[in-house]
């Protein structure tokens, strides 16, 4: 058995991929952390994300989307001169808007049940013989997609929003021959 092809030598990737990846998460604070790290993640890899996710937490008070949804441009600017983050002035402003879109969805049905209505609640269960099956995004994700920039959601375009639904386990796309394929497929709620 062999693990997913992306997963790298180091071992923060390795830990990632063997404990969190695929995992269904269905806390809405949560859920939305995970949002948030892979459209920061646009154009960047993954590692240096998960690199750098302690240091997000830091910066972003724990991901606590209540207290983020009151910051504006003072935070912006703090933000911006923090060198443990990625830097960037249009994710930083989206992360604080999304925060406010957050509260309106978790007030009006719950986040974590407005993502997980788009799979019945359990996660779709795919069958990848090889990394180079696996799709970048879904006719799924781009309705999820859609829907979030509906709602007001910025950075999440169809293929974010597919590496999202990855991580969260609300697909499970670790390929046939990863020992985790087997293990999160009976993580099902």
């Amino acid at each position: 058995m062999e693990r997913c092809g992306w997963v790298g030598l180091e071992q923060i990737y390795v830990d990632y991929h063997d404990a969190d990846w695929g995992v269904p998460e269905y806390d809405s604070r949560a859920l939305w952390e995970k949002l948030v790290l892979d459209g920061f993640q646009a154009g960047l890899s993954w590692l240096t994300i998960l690199k750098k996710r302690e240091n997000f937490r830091a910066a972003f008070a724990g991901f606590d989307p209540n207290i983020i949804a009151t910051w504006g441009e003072d935070d912006v600017e703090r933000l911006l001169q923090d060198a443990g983050i990625i830097r960037h002035r249009g994710k930083i402003e989206a992360t604080i808007g999304n925060a406010r879109v957050w509260q309106k969805i978790e007030q009006r049905e719950g986040f974590d049940t407005f993502l997980w209505n788009y799979v019945g609640g359990a996660p779709l269960q795919n069958h990848w013989a090889t990394q180079a099956d696996v799709p970048p995004f879904t006719e799924l994700s781009t309705q999820i997609s859609k829907d979030l920039m509906k709602e007001g959601f910025r950075f999440c375009g169809p293929t974010i929003v597919y590496a999202f639904m990855e991580a969260v386990g609300m697909v499970n796309d670790h390929i046939v021959t990863c020992p985790r394929h087997a293990e999160v497929a009976k993580l099902i709620r």
